[in-house]
């Protein structure tokens, strides 16, 4: 079969401090004409940056040092500049992550599609408006017409990922980069991203770059994957064998990491720390993974493993292979389980949310309902989830709990008291009982204020701690109690990572005493491994704090392994709700079935029927 692309020993530097510190070491592979290779591996592992080493659009400050790239047999890296721009956007395309980010808010979809096939080569205008109508339509967005004259903020997440997709394949490309092309998308968007993009695949016969930390997900639609780690490749093969199979430790830790929606309950393997930086990483002799590594020995420090074959087309770089099987995890009881009261902490009685729209110049205005009647309780240190797609009312109800809006009807009581409506009483009963942490935990913490300061913010507000004293000691404590350590109070957010700022995001909340949190998202787009360790983390502040939470969440899987009961929403309505165990294994509502059926199963051996499924 021929290759369509080959990477041959592909290095990437960055200068740091005037002198080239290694990003990419030794990179090499073959993707041949019409299949897909995925890329796995934590954030910081160089996933993204090989993509961009093939375009050549690296970052500032960072060079490719070593190796060739070859499309087609022509060498992208030395090519001319001038010749390998031509080839982009034409004969390579990408995807990339935030679709929302990536088109340009000043222009309609259509002057975007119409300056991607200009540049593609298509020269009459009335040829690229059809073309740009029979691409929209291939990827199943309804009225082509009209969304050619949208721009971006009115279109959904899923819609802007949708067009991204045929911009990318508008021009038949031999080579498409999709950058974690799924990222934070409801689960059922997502099973249609993938379907859309496996669909247009096959139907160009296009080789497909899939970049995601997700391994199950890799899985299912790529014919082989490689597993990177700080830069290397420590496993290649194929996609269901990596998976169900998986030959080296990083990989069988990211499988463990992962919770699954059925099977048996099982604790999440935790890696220890970090990913070394790239200055400690140039400065180690041996395996880059030693450090992290449950089966290190003392050669593994020393020696530095090559890729090494398992089976036939599957090989990992370690030393110790034999021992990879050896690494598990203990099976633990299901989070329905762990109720310390029936008491009701929370209830909610026929909870609604109208807004007026304006219905056009003739038509007057009228109402949209976002919630409607909706019913659920929530007992003292219980831990109950949230589910249904974007637009189902989610966070409408998390804005009404909080006060952040008034409801139009129904009551919320919280220890049986009224809590709904804008009195001061009520205000002052949500205050004391609930904190809100939200979802993005870079934007929802202050760059300018020290850890410190966001921690204690609420007792600055109220009359707890109101000492500097009182205030230094509590942000102590509460760093402790998420697992950081207390000389991360001088720092600002933008010095910590990702899983830090969440866990910050949490102390904060936690500040507060609160007796109830809302946690909207707040593992969405998290790497496996720090996805565990902020679930092992709210397992373990309950049992020694004691509150109870309401989970919003699209991920199914982090459902079933966090929370006791699910409700599931639709359309504004809670549809079902129950033990997540027993919705799980048996959902009585078509939508609840639906959500349960985008999940990619754990057992790679299984079909995924929703693949399979027209969108």
């Amino acid at each position: 079969m021929t290759d369509i692309l080959s990477v041959r020993d592909l290095g990437v530097s960055a200068m740091i401090g005037g002198t080239p510190v290694p990003v990419i070491r030794g990179l090499s592979f073959d993707l041949p004409v019409g299949k897909i290779l995925g890329l796995v591996g934590e954030s910081g592992a160089g996933k993204s940056m090989v993509g961009r080493a093939i375009a050549q659009l690296l970052p500032p400050g960072f060079a490719i040092s070593s190796g060739a790239c070859l499309f087609e047999g022509a060498d992208l890296v030395r090519m001319a500049a001038e010749a390998r721009r031509a080839l982009l956007g034409r004969e390579i395309a990408f995807i990339p992550q935030s679709p929302q980010t990536a088109l340009n808010p000043l222009l309609t979809v259509g002057q975007q599609f119409d300056e991607q096939l200009r540049h593609a080569g298509a020269a009459s205008r009335r040829e690229r408006r059809e073309r740009a109508l029979a691409m929209l339509a291939a990827v199943h967005l309804s009225d082509p017409e009209q969304l050619l004259r949208k721009y971006p903020h009115q279109l959904s997440g899923g819609m802007c990922q949708r067009v991204l997709i045929a911009m990318a394949f508008s021009s038949n490309p031999r080579l498409v980069v999709a950058d974690e092309p799924t990222t934070a998308l409801d689960v059922t968007i997502q099973v249609r991203i993938l379907h859309l993009i496996a669909e247009m695949q096959q139907r160009f016969q296009t080789a497909l770059i899939f970049i995601t930390h997700d391994l199950r997900l890799a899985s299912r639609i790529c014919d082989e994957i490689m597993v990177m780690y700080a830069g290397s490749p420590v496993e290649i093969g194929p996609g269901r064998d990596v998976f169900s199979a998986p030959a080296h430790p990083y990989t069988r830790c990211l499988e463990l990491a992962d919770p699954a929606t059925a099977h048996g309950q099982r604790a999440l393997f935790l890696l220890p720390e970090q990913m070394p930086g790239l200055l400690a990483l140039a400065r180690m002799s041996g395996c880059h993974f030693a450090p992290r590594c449950p089966n290190v020995a003392d050669a593994c420090r020393n020696t530095r493993p090559v890729l090494t074959s398992v089976r036939e087309g599957h090989s990992a770089a370690c030393l110790r292979l034999s021992a990879t099987s050896d690494i598990t995890t203990a099976e633990v009881r299901a989070g329905s389980a762990v109720v310390s009261s029936e008491k009701p902490l929370l209830r909610v009685e026929g909870l609604s949310k109208r807004y007026a729209a304006m219905g056009g110049m003739f038509l007057g205005r009228s109402e949209v309902t976002a919630v409607r009647n909706v019913d659920f309780s929530i007992a003292e240190n219980e831990f109950v989830a949230l589910v249904g797609e974007s637009g189902s009312g989610k966070s409408t109800i998390a804005k009404l709990l909080v006060g952040l809006e008034q409801p139009s009807s129904g009551r919320i009581v919280i220890d049986g008291r009224d809590a709904a409506g804008p009195s001061r009483q009520a205000h002052a009963l949500r205050i004391a009982t609930m904190q809100m942490i939200f979802q993005d935990p870079q934007s929802a913490l202050n760059p300018r204020r020290r850890i410190a300061s966001i921690v204690t913010q609420a007792m600055e507000a109220g009359s707890r701690h109101v000492s500097a004293e009182d205030r230094v000691q509590r942000t102590r404590e509460l760093l402790v109690e998420v697992g950081m350590s207390p000389e991360l109070a001088t720092r600002y957010p933008p010095q910590l990572s990702g899983g830090q700022r969440q866990r910050v995001n949490i102390a904060r909340a936690l500040g507060a005493r609160a007796r109830l949190l809302i946690a909207d998202e707040i593992v969405s787009g998290l790497d496996v491994s720090v996805q565990a360790q902020l679930l092992n983390l709210l397992f373990r502040l309950r049992a020694e704090l004691g509150f109870a939470m309401l989970f919003i969440s699209h991920d199914l899987s982090v459902v079933r392994y966090l929370c006791g009961r699910v409700l599931t929403m639709y359309r504004g309505e809670i549809v079902e709700q129950g033990k997540t165990v027993e919705v799980f294994a048996n959902p009585q509502h078509p939508y609840t079935r639906t959500l349960l059926a985008a999940v990619p199963p754990a057992d790679a051996a299984v079909a995924w029927t929703a693949l399979d499924a027209a969108p």
